[in-house]
Formats: C-alpha cells, sequence, structure tokens
C-alpha cells in the first residue's frame, strides 16, 4: 500500500526518496566517517546508531569509525549537567546552546532519556523540548536512552562525544537523566560538571551530600525569577557555605554557585564564562589533559567489564549452569552469593 500524497511528499519527492535509500544503502565504515569529518548529521546520527547496536556485526564497523574519528585534533569543552527532574535541564540547554552558538560555537547535546526498568523504551523527547536549539543549523542533538547503564549514562556517550569531536563540535553537553549518588558517572567524561539546583523546593538540603557535591565544579540555581528570586538569592548563601565544608579539588579549582533563569536568559552567559575560566585555570596547571588521559584509562577498564560480562553471557554452558542455580536459589538451596562464586568457577575452568 502506497503512502498518501501528503503536502510535504509533493513539494519535496526528491529529497524523501534519498531518504528511503539511504536508509536501505549499506554504508560503509570509511564513508560514514568521511561523513562526519564533513559535518554531515545524518551521518553522524548514523554512526551513533551503529555504536548504540548490540549486533555483533556492527560492532567492527563501529569500531573502524571510532578509530579514525580518534586521529582528528580537537580542542573541544566537555560539559556535564546534571539535576533532578524538574530542574529546568532542557531549557537550560537549549538557552545556553543558542547562546554558544551565537558565539560562533558548534554545539553537540548528548542527551540521556531515562528508559523504563518495565517495557524498556524511552520517551526520547529531548529534540521536542529543546525545538529552537534542534533547528540551529551549528548544533546536533542526540537522545539516547540510558537503558541499564549506571547514573543514566547511556552505555556508548564517550564515543558519541569522540564522534561529535570529529565532526567538528566544539562544545559537547551531556545531559543526565536525574541526580544521586550514581549519578557521578557522568564526571567520568566530561571536562566540566555543573549541577542544576532549585531553591524554595526542599532542595538546598537535599544537595548538602558529599556524593554530588564533591564532584561539582559549579553549581546553578535555576528558575531564579520572578518571585523564586529572593529564594535563589538564600539558595546561593546555603550552597556557598556548604561548598566550604568540602576539601579542596585536587585540579586547584573552587567551587562557584551561582543563580540563572532559563526561560529570561539571564545568568547564561556568566555560567559559560565560568566554564571558560575552568578551561583556562585546569590547562595552566596542567591538569586537563591529566584528566582527559585518566579519563581514556578508566574507559578501557569499563569497557573490558563490560566485554567479560557479554563474554560470559553468550557462552552456553553459562546459560545452562545459570538456569540450574537459578533453580536451587529460588528453592533457598543456596544463597545467591555462593552461587555465583560456583557459576564463575565452572566457566574459568573452562577457559
Amino acid at each position: 500500500m502506497k503512502s498518501p500524497l501528503t503536502e510535504e511528499n509533493k513539494i519535496y519527492p526528491d529529497t524523501i526518496s534519498k531518504i528511503k535509500s539511504l536508509r536501505k544503502k549499506e554504508i560503509s565504515a570509511e564513508d560514514l566517517a568521511q561523513g562526519i569529518f564533513d559535518g554531515n548529521k545524518a551521518m553522524l546520527a548514523k554512526a551513533i546508531t551503529l555504536l548504540e547496536s548490540t549486533k555483533p556485526t556492527h560492532f567492527d564497523t563501529a569500531n573502524t569509525i571510532i578509530e579514525k574519528c580518534l586521529t582528528r585534533p580537537n580542542k573541544s569543552i566537555r560539559l556535564g549537567i546534571t539535576g533532578v527532574p524538574g530542574v529546568g535541564k532542557s531549557s537550560f540547554i537549549e538557552t545556553l546552546g543558542k547562546t554558544l552558538t551565537e558565539q560562533g560555537n558548534k554545539v553537540a547535546v548528548l542527551a540521556v532519556d531515562p528508559s523504563s526498568s518495565l517495557s524498556k523504551g524511552s520517551i526520547l523527547g529531548d529534540k521536542t523540548r529543546m525545538e529552537t536549539l534542534a533547528k540551529d543549523p551549528n548544533a546536533f542533538i542526540r537522545p539516547s536512552p540510558s537503558g541499564t547503564s549506571l547514573g543514566g549514562v547511556a552505555r556508548k556517550t564517550r564515543e558519541s562525544i569522540i564522534l561529535c569531536e570529529a565532526a567538528g563540535y566544539n562544545v559537547i553537553l551531556v545531559e543526565t537523566v536525574g541526580v544521586g549518588q550514581s549519578e557521578i558517572a557522568v564526571h567520568s567524561m566530561v571536562d566540566f560538571f555543573l549541577l542544576l539546583k532549585l531553591s524554595g523546593a526542599g532542595d538546598e538540603l537535599q544537595g548538602i551530600k558529599r556524593g554530588i557535591m564533591e564532584m561539582a565544579d559549579a553549581i546553578a540555581i535555576n528558575k531564579a525569577d520572578g518571585s523564586n528570586l529572593e529564594h535563589a538569592k538564600l539558595a546561593v548563601t546555603e550552597f556557598s557555605r556548604a561548598l566550604h565544608l568540602y576539601p579542596p579539588k585536587a585540579n586547584g579549582w573552587t567551587p562557584k554557585v551561582m543563580m540563572c533563569s532559563a526561560t529570561e536568559n539571564t545568568g547564561i552567559f556568566e555560567i559559560w564564562k565560568t566554564v571558560q575560566n575552568f578551561v583556562e585555570h585546569t590547562n595552566k596547571n596542567d591538569f586537563f589533559e591529566k584528566n582527559r588521559k585518566l579519563q581514556n584509562k578508566n574507559w578501557f577498564f569499563q569497557t573490558v567489564d563490560e566485554y567479560i560480562k557479554q563474554f560470559f553471557h553468550q557462552k552456553q554452558t553459562f546459560k545452562k549452569e545459570q538456569t540450574k542455580l537459578l533453580t536451587a536459589i529460588e528453592e533457598h538451596k543456596i544463597s545467591p552469593f555462593y552461587a555465583a562464586k560456583i557459576l564463575l568457577d565452572k566457566i574459568t575452568k573452562e577457559l
């Protein structure tokens, strides 16, 4: 059955046919890499889709693309943005993104959407929430499902960062699902970690916790406008006092506390200026490059852990033995901890 002849089809028949043919055609790793280097958003999106694929046939292609992109020099700034749901992360990112593109920057937004633990699905609505930025020719927005990864950071976010940098995006914004002890996973892949907070909602007390506060390079009290402005000023004072309780950072940077309003576009430029000051500071004391190298090492170890897990789960022996042990656990014949040791011992003996 043919699709109805819509007004869009009448105006852009050639474009639609090209898109359909592009979807059907299997594009080589070399062509995808070249497309990325040329700044082709469609090629970049397709390459990221390959990275996120769990099909074994896509692994080699994705790896070839990553290796080619790693050879491209870049001077990007990777900025992680986190905060509780409802703090206004998407609105903040859109306003910040527009501010940056107006200054001549190319901005890539890697927004991680929460996945349902039941259906495994995600809404992936960041392009809808950032409608204005999505239309900007100097911006690229890629929503990805968080899956089961720690802290809501998509499994392939690190690789996506490399691809975006190779495509010429000099500012990479990584938006995470929410905030909590596990959310600090994003800290391992960015240069600057921004924590968005609310005022007047009990958020001040919730924020004064070691885990997330110690990681933050800056705290921004968002929605500091209208009747909430005075509450925001008080929140700035509270968080500033809290930060003095923590030991100095290894990079010698003193975290800042600021106010902003994404809807009124106030305080956004000052936050970006703080990010630039941070980069200048860490470049002077060589921490910036040292941190990037340390992140690459951590990336290696985490990937090894992931591959080992995949390797075990793909072995038929693992699956059969696992089924037996699960039955024993359900019948309370063995503890889950001892069952895990038995399974690991059995598989390692066969290697």
